[in-house]
């Protein structure tokens, strides 16, 4: 697929994550309707491999609604969010201001990230969960990231385990409970099209674009395009944890996430890589 191509199908996802924006701001999933709690999409052990981050300097790459990036600066950061969607950055700036936070957000490709800020250098680089699978080109994410790092700086990836993208629930209505392995576990079929309609969030129907294209990235691409723009993996986890049931036969854990009652598989994965 040409890179043309690759650039018709983000404008189209960046349509769709404008659209998405004001049915996730309304929704009952990111809690904007009471006190907000930041921490609450961490898991304990991203917080055990990012350090201490007061008077660092963070970048959250395609940050959305901002929620997580607040967290960064409950922690001392100096927080920068940037997201390609212009209703996502406002939304973002809004829901920052209310917290009384600063917070940083610029609107950009992440591709564009480099120029978009400056050539500004950061000391931790995060992103993730659900925000890989938007890249067509992972290679020159890896490229970007380690642009935007400065030596001895640290990109964390916490994303969805691909195993979790592989599985969905039986197709036939009352069959059971039961996983199936429905999807891709490998990508490298090219894009997957969605009508994303109705996102993940309990929000109505999104008005308007409509169409959304993913891209299956396995962990080990993500690890070598990353050894191959120069960064050293230092650390892999894996977690049955999710920060919100996906399936109704998950359950609560005593750290507030949700995982399958059985069988333990992997849901999310952290990566931590030093430039």
């Amino acid at each position: 697929m040409t890179g043309d191509e690759h650039e018709r199908l983000m404008r189209a996802n960046r349509a769709n994550w404008d659209a998405r924006t004001p049915v996730h701001v309304a929704s009952r999933f990111y809690g904007l309707d009471r006190e907000l709690d930041p921490a609450r999409w961490f898991a304990p052990f991203e917080w055990e491999d990012l350090g201490d981050l007061a008077g660092r300097d963070v970048l959250h790459l395609q940050c959305h609604l901002g929620t997580e990036t607040l967290a960064f600066a409950q922690r001392g950061a100096r927080a920068v969010g940037l997201d390609f969607s212009a209703a996502s950055v406002t939304a973002a700036r809004d829901i920052a201001a209310r917290a009384g936070l600063d917070v940083t957000y610029e609107q950009a490709n992440v591709y564009d990230a480099v120029a978009a800020l400056g050539h500004r250098r950061f000391d931790v680089v995060y992103t993730g969960k659900g925000a890989l699978c938007y890249l067509p080109d992972l290679a020159r994410w890896a490229d970007v990231v380690a642009r935007l790092l400065r030596p001895g700086g640290r990109l964390y990836v916490v994303e969805f385990h691909p195993l979790l993208n592989a599985l969905g629930p039986k197709p036939a209505p009352g069959d059971g409970p039961e996983l199936l392995l429905r999807h891709d576990y490998l990508g490298g079929r090219g894009p997957v099209h969605r009508d994303a309609t109705y996102t993940y969030t309990d929000g109505p129907a999104v008005q308007g674009a409509t169409d959304s294209y993913e891209w299956m990235h396995g962990m080990d691409e993500v690890v070598n395009v990353l050894i191959e723009a120069g960064l050293t993996v230092r650390r892999l986890r894996e977690s049955d944890e999710l920060p919100w049931p996906r399936w109704p036969q998950m359950v609560r854990t005593p750290s507030g996430w949700w995982r399958l009652a059985e069988p333990r598989i992997p849901l999310l994965y952290g990566l931590l890589a030093l430039r």
